[in-house]
């Protein structure tokens, strides 16, 4: 996994708390933010074949939340997210982009459930 999410100025230490892991439906995907003193940062999760995933909600192209003109970020299939702001196309498990002006792929951010029941940003 690369470590690309750790370039953003407000990008959250290992262990910093997500939500609670009941809170991403199989299937859904979720726009959220996690605050932590280092600032505010964008967080893409769905939850596919029981796995959370997640990604830094930040489309390479102009740096706009996948979210930015519509909460609907996930194709009809749900095996897509696409980018509210210009159409780009992105892999609901690999962040890798499939279709747009985005040459780059989203940013994975590593995600771990606790013990509680809580995502917790990864090592």
């Amino acid at each position: 996994m690369s470590d690309g999410w750790r370039s953003y100025s407000s990008a959250p230490e290992t262990g910093a708390l997500v939500c609670a892991s009941s809170e991403i439906d199989e299937g859904v995907a979720r726009c959220l933010s996690v605050q932590t003193e280092r600032g505010i940062f964008p967080l893409l999760l769905v939850r596919k074949s029981g796995r959370v995933r997640a990604f830094v909600n930040a489309c390479p192209h102009q740096y706009l939340p996948l979210d930015y003109r519509s909460d609907s970020v996930l194709s009809a299939d749900g095996a897509r997210f696409l980018c509210s702001a210009h159409g780009a196309a992105f892999d609901v498990t690999t962040g890798a982009c499939l279709s747009g002006d985005a040459a780059e792929g989203l940013d994975p951010v590593p995600i771990a459930e606790d013990a509680n029941g809580n995502l917790r940003i990864g090592a």
